[in-house]
């Protein structure tokens, strides 16, 4: 039997997390299933304003931008995992553990982000997250994040 795939477009996936340009680190969601995981692609692009700085001679996506694009893509399987997203209300970081940086991300690149649900209490959230481009991780890490009111 074959699997259904269930993708998230980007109009959709800006109703669920309020990230915007350029800090939406999340084009597309090809996968999920609510409750257990999500695959994500981030498209990395020359033309993102980060690259006039981070380096000028040789381009490196910040480490601290691939886990943030891990966070959004829980924050993305947080809100498709339960009744939704109210208007005020987000998911936060509330830590980072076991993060561990293999090879950089260069322009050009397709991230595929793939995060997995491991347990929830009290409204903070644990997930395994991983990003992969050619077939290889380049980044992995546990994540925590609070599903919060603002």
């Amino acid at each position: 039997m074959e699997t259904v795939k269930k993708p998230i477009d980007l109009n959709e996936i800006k109703t669920l997390i309020p990230h915007r340009y350029p800090m939406l680190l999340v084009d597309r969601v090809l996968d999920h299933e609510p409750g257990k995981s999500l695959h994500a692609i981030k498209n990395v692009t020359i033309n993102e304003p980060i690259f006039t700085g981070h380096f000028p001679e040789l381009a490196i996506f910040p480490g601290v931008l691939i886990l943030e694009a891990l966070a959004q893509a829980t924050g993305i399987l947080g809100f498709k995992s339960t009744e939704g997203r109210d208007e005020n209300e987000m998911y936060l970081f509330a830590s980072i553990d076991n993060a561990k940086f293999k090879k950089p991300v260069i322009p050009g690149d397709t991230m595929h982000l793939h995060v997995e649900f491991i347990k929830e209490r009290r409204g903070m959230w644990k997930f395994y997250g991983e990003a992969i481009v050619d077939g290889k991780v380049v980044c992995s890490a546990d994540l925590m994040c609070a599903r919060r009111a603002l």
